[in-house]
């Protein structure tokens, strides 16, 4: 079957829609506690050095440098940031994976019959620098963000049909990854520097990305709640000055990483001082969902589930994909055993909820022509 025969697809909301009520936004008003997970203790390491909860079950969908299943594309090194996408005719769904590598950087994508099956894999980025993280759009598409000093955005087609393209609007700066809230029609963004900004952009004409307004949040150093701003940046492009030293009162994140907005929050990982960070768009204001050293440490991608769980993965520690419940308790959900000089990313749900999708960055070898996808499939909690 040739790719460009699949039907244009939209990424799947189911999760977001169990995001809601005020219950559960209440739950994530005070920072979570290490506590006894939903799934159990974790097992075993299995063949693929996985540690699941019991019922749960791994397998290894494609290893950097060699071919993924019967497709002649060959999986790229340093595999980061990914998503999923649900096809239009209910056949399946594509995992789309940034590479993390200079100059050739870039994203490549597997695609699965609705069986779970590999059907095929291919490239949608190319010539692009260091691509970390990004972000699935509602109208189908993947932000892939470079993770250099002057990086940009790029919008793909996880089904390779339509060209990328580059979305310098969005602001040139050290991307990490970004979230759309259709709700409020912008696009949150982090950045990847000791004192980066929290961005958001708010496009001229919904949803094209090629112009509208960036904005920083402006808030106290400091500050870990209460209420926050935002301001406009001058000057997308830096120019002459980096866009998060352009607005006078804008407040430093240490290390923005993973990305994640659903019904009304925004959820935001700050690698340098560990924290999981919620901004409530509603209210206006910024919230610690976590902020510990332990059972969670090395906080990087961030996704959600249907039952409203936030699944965080790890940059180095124990290698672990963390999960935060509703009722904030924070527990393991899967470790890779036997990758230690490696990190945790790109973790995605499949549009039934029942997969989910990651990679161990370096692998065993702690090199990036070593990265390892994997699919987890057991009993996620609706």
């Amino acid at each position: 079957m040739e790719r460009r025969s699949f039907l244009r697809v939209s990424v799947v909301g189911t999760a977001a829609a169990a995001f809601g009520g005020a219950s559960w936004l209440n739950a994530f008003s005070a920072a979570a506690d290490p506590g006894d997970g939903p799934y159990g203790p974790l097992l075993p390491a299995d063949g693929n050095g996985l540690r699941l909860p019991d019922g749960f079950t791994g397998r290894i969908v494609a290893e950097s440098g060699r071919r993924v299943g019967a497709s002649d594309y060959v999986w790229h090194p340093a595999p980061d940031g990914g998503a999923c996408f649900a096809a239009a005719d209910g056949g399946g769904w594509v995992y789309v994976s940034n590479s993390e590598v200079p100059s050739t950087g870039g994203v490549g994508a597997i695609r699965f019959a609705g069986d779970g099956s590999v059907v095929d894999a291919y490239r949608i980025l190319d010539g692009t620098d260091v691509n970390c993280a990004g972000g699935a759009t509602p109208w189908g598409t993947w932000l892939s963000c470079e993770e250099v000093d002057r990086g940009e955005v790029y919008e793909t087609d996880p089904f390779g049909v339509a060209d990328p393209i580059v979305r310098p609007a969005m602001g040139v700066f050290k991307h990490e990854a970004c979230a759309v809230d259709a709700d409020r029609r912008v696009v949150y963004l982090t950045e990847d520097v000791p004192d980066g900004g929290f961005y958001r952009f708010t496009p001229s004409n919904w949803p094209d990305l090629s112009a509208g307004t960036l904005e920083i949040l402006i808030g106290e150093p400091g500050q870990t709640s209460g209420a926050v701003t935002w301001a406009r940046v001058p000057d997308p492009s830096a120019a002459d000055e980096d866009t998060r030293h352009q607005v006078d009162g804008a407040k430093p994140f240490d290390g923005g990483e993973g990305c994640y907005y659903a019904a009304g929050t925004c959820w935001f990982t700050t690698k340098g001082d560990n924290r999981v960070w919620a901004y409530d768009a509603d209210a206006g204001t910024i919230g610690l969902t976590y902020d510990d050293d332990s059972p969670l440490a090395g906080v990087d991608n961030v996704t959600g589930a249907a039952s409203g769980d936030l699944f965080v993965a790890e940059d180095g520690d124990n290698l672990e994909i963390c999960l935060i419940t509703p009722d904030g308790i924070v527990a393991p959900f899967v470790r890779v055993e036997g990758h230690e000089n490696s990190e945790i990313t790109g973790p995605a749900f499949s549009p039934d909820g029942t997969r989910l999708y990651f990679s161990s960055q370096r692998g065993p070898s702690g090199q990036s022509e070593d990265g390892v996808t994997f699919e987890v499939r057991g009993p996620f909690r609706t």
